[in-house]
């Protein structure tokens, strides 16, 4: 055999650009980012007799090597290696592309998507909005769905998750309680590096393409109801995760399990009505009305609020506190330290009996001019209060600090005015007729003869 002759290239016609290319390689050094087009415009604005648009090709092949040769550094990506059991994902993407109708009426929605990188195993919501309540309880229906906790939740810089400090980006005290729950560790993407919740964006496309696909293959995007839709989807999130099954089992195995309750599943506790007129729940202190002493409740303790029965009635909600606080109403003590209000100097909740900046202002007013009676005017004043307007009394009391008057009792009256009856009023309610009863059911017995006629 001979030997291999080189090869050699040759240009077999004229170079349209080799008079022009130093210009073409100034402007791409100074903008990169300038496009062919825009450069096939601009040489055919300069050099009208020389080029037009059909050497725009030849024109991109030359700026591809021109770039691949001499132009800046692109960006590079690194590809992950996902462990099983490792790390979640969950984003929001709109799917108003698809014209999914219901009822006849167009239907713009979210879905909430969640998967595991690993595996590649996904499921999906329907969601109204990027609000907590929506990406916890879409977190939630995705675990229980998939029947284990990843170690890691990973999502993009959510404002239903995250909060900005000037230049850091911290998890929201509420997110990082929720995922608490699960045993979950909290994780995010840089700030405008999506990319770095990669597996989940990538998702969304081919999720929406295989939706898109099936809607064609059924010819019409029309749905009956919600419901029908969350079936379509459904089935076809479980022909996606038929081939992920083997490698979804490799991430089970390494799994935490569920907690014994849902994050917002409520804990019962059974507390007695205090002397005090107080219950304790979860280590939180709370006043209910005195009428209720030495009775037994049943307090439901939910994530954020705590409901207070006495049998199957609500009698109380409040806001759920951290352990160790405490949440004082004086509606609920406030007449009996008005009868007894030597009470007040070392009662333990003291500090919870002003409403405000402004009743506290009042009683150091109080007790610096009228040592002797500022107790007794204070818890007067707290009284009316709570007989008429809060509002109406901070009000007062603010415009008599103001105008440096001592806020007493009787001035405070005087601006609010109050308008407490002073006896009770007699309601009349008159016996009614049965007569027009059985008069009014007469006429509609006969108008119903009248259309079936």
């Amino acid at each position: 055999m001979g030997e291999a002759k080189e090869w050699k290239w040759r240009q077999t016609h004229k170079d349209a650009f080799a008079e022009v290319w130093t210009d073409v390689e100034s402007m791409l050094s100074i903008g990169p980012g300038l496009q062919s087009q825009t450069l096939m415009q601009w040489l055919i604005d300069r050099w009208p007799e020389q080029f037009d648009w059909s050497h725009l090709r030849t024109l991109q092949r030359r700026i591809r090597r021109w770039r691949a040769l001499q132009g800046p550094d692109q960006k590079v990506m690194f590809p992950q290696e996902h462990i099983p059991g490792k790390q979640s994902q969950s984003d929001w993407t709109h799917c108003d592309g698809l014209d999914v109708k219901i009822d006849g009426q167009p239907f713009p929605h979210m879905l909430f998507h969640f998967m595991l990188p690993y595996s590649r195993w996904e499921t999906a919501f329907i969601s109204r909005a990027e609000s907590f309540d929506c990406l916890a309880m879409g977190y939630m229906r995705a675990v229980t769905e998939l029947g284990a906790v990843p170690e890691e939740h990973r999502t993009d810089n959510l404002t239903a998750a995250v909060k900005n400090h000037g230049h850091r980006h911290v998890f929201t005290e509420r997110w990082n309680a929720f995922l608490d729950h699960y045993g979950t560790k909290p994780s995010k993407n840089n700030a405008g590096e999506s990319h770095e919740n990669g597996s989940v964006e990538k998702s969304h496309d081919l999720l929406k393409n295989a939706l898109n696909q099936a809607l064609m293959l059924r010819g019409s995007q029309e749905f009956s109801s919600v419901a029908e839709y969350e079936k379509f989807i459904r089935r076809i999130l479980d022909q996606r995760n038929r081939g992920r099954r083997q490698r979804l089992a490799e991430e089970l195995k390494v799994m935490r399990g569920l907690p014994g309750r849902h994050w917002n599943d409520p804990t019962e506790v059974r507390p007695t009505v205090t002397s005090f007129s107080t219950i304790s729940v979860d280590k939180v202190v709370y006043s209910v009305p005195s009428r209720l002493i030495g009775r037994e409740l049943k307090a439901l303790a939910y994530p954020e609020v705590v409901r207070v029965f006495l049998g199957n009635t609500l009698v109380q909600e409040m806001p759920r506190l951290a352990q160790g606080s405490r949440k004082i109403n004086y509606r609920h003590v406030i007449a009996h330290l008005v009868r007894k209000p030597g009470a007040f100097a070392n009662y333990q909740y003291r500090e919870e009996l002003f409403p405000s900046v402004v009743f506290r202002q009042v009683y150091d007013a109080l007790a610096r001019k009228r040592p002797e009676r500022a107790d007794k005017e204070y818890l007067a004043i707290l009284n009316l209060a709570a007989m008429t307007s809060e509002q109406d009394v901070e009000a007062a009391l603010a415009t008599l600090l103001e105008a440096d008057q001592l806020p007493l009792l009787a001035a405070v009256k005087e601006l609010v005015g109050d308008t407490r009856p002073t006896e009770i009023p007699e309601v009349f309610i008159p016996v009614p007729d049965l007569c027009s009863y059985d008069d009014l059911l007469s006429h509609l017995s006969r108008a119903q003869k009248e259309v079936h006629q």
